[in-house]
């Protein structure tokens, strides 16, 4: 399960570990929840939907909607299709069904889930890896935290069941771990050591790794810019790139003094262009969290 503050390469990054993890020869899927399908584009393929599709050798994509995971919960609970269009595609009962606190979350989380207990008709998992493009840091701990808060509201019946299916998975380490992603700025950082708290005292989640996205590795050190006086314009740029890796250094010490997880480095990419190329460098840059987790997985 991927995070971070908007802005910080989070769909890269779970693009980036899909990638990874399909090229070790894994059945990967990749999710995303209720977005406007970033991955599939990045990877250079045509946005796939809410259906489940192969994009390339080892890996599949699904768009995660709340509409097509709410009809696909309601026919696995209640088995019958006819009962779900004279209820649930009835305009009223939609319009009352997104009132319903945590209802949406509910569905998205449980399909996801679903898709990690999928088995073929040899029951054999379907999925060696699901890697979940989750939602930002504002709301990917409410997201998570469904599971529980109906666990403790809800009677027992078949959406408190599947609750504490969910739950047991989340909190599974063998199982899930989250990727908190930073750039090195100190809002991202702070967010991030914030989110991973939450995650740990509220919800259990456990942490399998961070990435610092945009590393820059120093290449000046402060007895070289005397050299550069006679270019003050190499020298401005020299600079600069100091600064940068000064804060790529600062966030990296922040981050692997209080996340409690791995650090992983993503350096910057120099680009007018985003897209496959670009992804591949990044998975290439993660392969170590995404070996670590398949080993341990």
């Amino acid at each position: 399960m991927v995070s971070g503050k908007g802005g910080v390469g989070k769909s890269a990054t779970a693009a980036a570990l899909a990638l990874a993890s399909a090229r070790r020869g894994r059945r990967t899927l990749i999710c995303e929840v209720n977005a406007d399908e970033l991955i599939p584009p990045l990877l250079g393929h045509a946005p796939v939907g809410p259906e489940v599709t192969r994009l390339e050798e080892h890996l599949w994509s699904v768009n995660l909607r709340p509409a097509e995971a709410m009809k696909e919960y309601v026919l696995m609970t209640l088995k019958l299709e006819a009962l779900y269009r004279a209820v649930f595609e009835n305009r009223l009962v939609r319009s009352f069904l997104r009132f319903i606190p945590s209802i949406q979350e509910l569905v998205l989380l449980g399909k996801a889930t679903w898709h990690v207990r999928e088995t073929d008709d040899r029951g054999r998992h379907v999925w060696d890896t699901v890697v979940l493009d989750g939602p930002a840091t504002g709301h990917f701990v409410s997201f998570v935290s469904v599971p529980q808060v109906l666990m403790d509201t809800v009677p027992p019946g078949p959406i408190r069941r599947d609750a504490e299916i969910m739950r047991g998975l989340l909190v599974d380490p063998a199982i899930t771990g989250a990727v908190l992603v930073a750039l090195p700025e100190e809002l991202p950082v702070t967010e991030t050591l914030e989110l991973a708290t939450s995650l740990r005292e509220r919800v259990s989640l456990p942490l399998v790794g961070g990435v610092l996205n945009t590393w820059v590795s120093e290449r000046f050190d402060a007895g070289m810019f005397e050299q550069l006086s006679e270019w003050p314009r190499l020298k401005e740029l020299a600079r600069a790139q100091h600064a940068a890796a000064e804060r790529s250094r600062w966030a990296l010490d922040k981050l692997q003094g209080h996340l409690g997880a791995p650090v992983h480095k993503v350096p910057r990419i120099y680009s007018e262009q985003f897209g496959r190329e670009q992804i591949e460098r990044m998975s290439r840059a993660l392969e170590p969290l995404v070996a670590g987790s398949a080993d341990h997985g």
